[in-house]
């Protein structure tokens, strides 16, 4: 019994011990596990490993050069490709050495596209020559005009207003008796302190009307806030334009340059400047081609000079007459006077020239003419015998017509041969400053096929004074109003 029990003892000694170790190349690890609990035996799969990346092709060699010597000829269509020319760019920040591109730069009135437009973009493109002389007269004012503009930040558009109002020419004078290149009418001319009076016109004055003309174009467009409508208002009238915006206001219409119903001429006014700004901007397409005018001062203005003759101020300077009345041509006499007129303008580079001479001139002949006041009943034959003149030439310095026979409150006269010598040499510009017209008696509506000879014979009146009543150069236009004056 005994050896029973120690060989059931032995043999529970050997299933508690410990089963033998695994090899040592395959370890593996378990946890204690509670007796209690169930033996759970966990397999895992994992993934095949990836297959091997398969290696890149090798390379294919270069191809050969072609010969192009060796070729067959080309006997194909041929096709030449050119590339396209760019846009015309403007670079508004940097400074303009052609005083064309800085007007360039500056313009901002909103472009007006219309068949009016196209029609005088076409008309203006074709009369070169006129073109041609109405940029030669403004190189003289320009750069003035568009420098007093930037000053007060408007568009430069409105320089080349001139070009519509009168040409540039700064003597042009209208049947409304407008006068200068801004053509002021004589009411609005005082109304923006332009004086006018026998000795002296400010309207023609070119520093005194561009910046009474910049006064009411900055009023006007203040009135209407829009650029169209203040043109419009320049040429008609700031009443009848405030008129007609009523009148659309109250049907209930746009109130629009273009909605407005004008006159014809105020109809064209804002198409003729749209027209001149769109040959400005891009002349080459009309086979215009615009010479540059150098970006600075024409002309300087020179003050506190005494009085003196025309002639004599346009010989200090070493001037050609003509040239200084081009600058100067708001003097209505061969006398600058003082007191009236306070300064005198010379191109910049003659200043010092003028000075100069004036320094060394007698200061006791620098007049050659002096104011006569006629006598109750005294002739302008009696005067001109008096002074040893002719009749033509006084009546010529004093802005008498040559037909007319009245005779002025005051004239001038030669105080010596100096004087009647300059006289024939003085330009034509000694209009008085209102002409006064006679009375209308008949108004002539061109028909086709009539001539001024025609329309002359029927109202029994000189072809002369037809051109001279109503301005007329050689041709008459279809629909053209011809003033009949009682002579």
């Amino acid at each position: 019994m005994k050896r029973i029990v120690l060989l059931a003892a032995a043999l529970l000694q050997a299933c508690a011990s410990a089963p033998p170790a695994e090899p040592p190349q395959e370890p593996v690890a378990a946890a204690p596990v509670p007796a209690e609990a169930p033996r759970v035996e966990m397999r895992v799969e994992l993934p095949p490993p990836a297959p091997a990346a398969p290696a890149p092709p090798p390379k294919p060699a270069a191809p050969a050069a072609l010969d192009a010597t060796k070729l067959p000829p080309f006997d194909g269509e041929q096709v030449v490709v050119t590339e396209p020319p760019s846009p015309r760019t403007i670079d508004r920040t940097a400074p303009a050495d052609d005083l064309w591109q800085r007007i360039r730069q500056g313009f901002a009135i909103p472009n007006l596209d219309n068949k009016l437009v196209k029609q005088h973009t076409a008309y203006y493109a074709r009369q070169q020559e006129y073109l041609q002389r109405i940029f030669d007269r403004s190189k003289l004012y320009l750069y003035y005009i568009v420098d007093e503009i930037e000053k007060r930040g408007l568009p430069t558009e409105l320089a080349l207003l001139p070009m519509i109002e009168s040409a540039f020419n700064p003597m042009a004078y209208s049947r409304a008796h407008a006068s200068g290149i801004w053509q002021f009418i004589p009411g609005t001319g005082k109304r923006y302190e332009l004086q006018q009076n026998w000795w002296y016109d400010g309207r023609r004055d070119i520093v005194a009307s561009t910046n009474a003309a910049l006064d009411y174009l900055t009023y006007v467009y203040e009135m209407h806030g829009d650029w169209h409508l203040a043109l419009a208002s320049y040429n008609w009238g700031e009443n009848a334009v405030r008129r007609a915006i009523a009148k659309n206001n109250k049907a209930r219409k746009p109130t629009d340059y273009t909605s407005l119903r004008m006159p014809r001429e105020t109809r064209q006014y804002v198409p003729k400047l749209q027209a001149i700004k769109n040959i400005i901007a891009n002349p080459e397409p009309y086979g215009i081609n615009l010479d540059p005018i150098p970006n600075e001062p024409y002309f300087a203005v020179v003050t506190e000079t005494p009085d003196m003759d025309v002639q004599l101020a346009a010989a200090l300077a070493e001037m050609e007459v003509g040239d200084f009345m081009a600058l100067n041509p708001g003097f209505s006499r061969p006398l600058i006077r003082s007191s009236v007129a306070t300064r005198i303008v010379l191109p910049a580079d003659k200043v010092d020239v003028f000075h100069d001479n004036l320094a060394k001139h007698d200061e006791k002949s620098l007049v050659s003419w002096q104011v006569y006041h006629p006598k109750r009943g005294e002739s302008l034959l009696a005067i001109a015998k008096k002074y040893h003149v002719s009749v033509a030439d006084l009546k010529r310095v004093n802005g008498i017509h040559p037909r007319s026979s009245r005779m002025p409150q005051v004239l001038v006269v030669p105080m010596n041969g100096d004087a009647k010598a300059s006289a024939r040499a003085l330009p034509i510009m000694y209009a008085p400053p209102i002409p006064v017209q006679s009375a209308v008696r008949g108004v002539h509506k061109v028909r086709r096929g009539d001539t001024l000879s025609g329309i002359a014979m029927r109202y029994r009146v000189r072809v002369s004074d037809l051109k001279r009543w109503n301005q007329l150069g050689r041709h008459l236009q279809i629909g053209q109003k011809v003033y009949i004056r009682v002579r």
